[in-house]
């Protein structure tokens, strides 16, 4: 079980979290080919080690953040809130 420390809420168990994916992923162009869309849905970095991630505190206060967390030890070495927003076909992440 991971003790995820929400940016808002702070240290709370991982059944209150929802996993985003990897972090820092950027939104395709409206010229993309289909090989460049299925990479951009399917594809994805599988590290053993440190990896950046998304996560969704659901039965929180509903903020999406970042976090690192070591794919082998499950440990979390930072953990930072993120506010998202779209502009045109590119989303763009502002730390606070």
């Amino acid at each position: 079980m991971l003790l995820i420390d929400c940016p808002h809420c702070g240290p709370r168990d991982e059944n209150e979290f929802h996993y985003g994916g990897q972090a820092g992923i950027a939104y395709p162009t409206d010229e993309t080919t289909d090989a460049e869309w299925a990479a951009y849905v399917f594809v994805r970095d599988n590290p053993k080690g440190w990896f950046h991630e998304r996560w969704f505190h659901v039965h929180g206060c509903r903020t999406w953040f970042d976090i690192e967390r070591h794919t082998v030890t499950h440990e979390i070495r930072q953990s930072g809130a993120h506010e998202s927003r779209r502009t045109g076909t590119h989303e763009i992440r502002k730390a606070r």
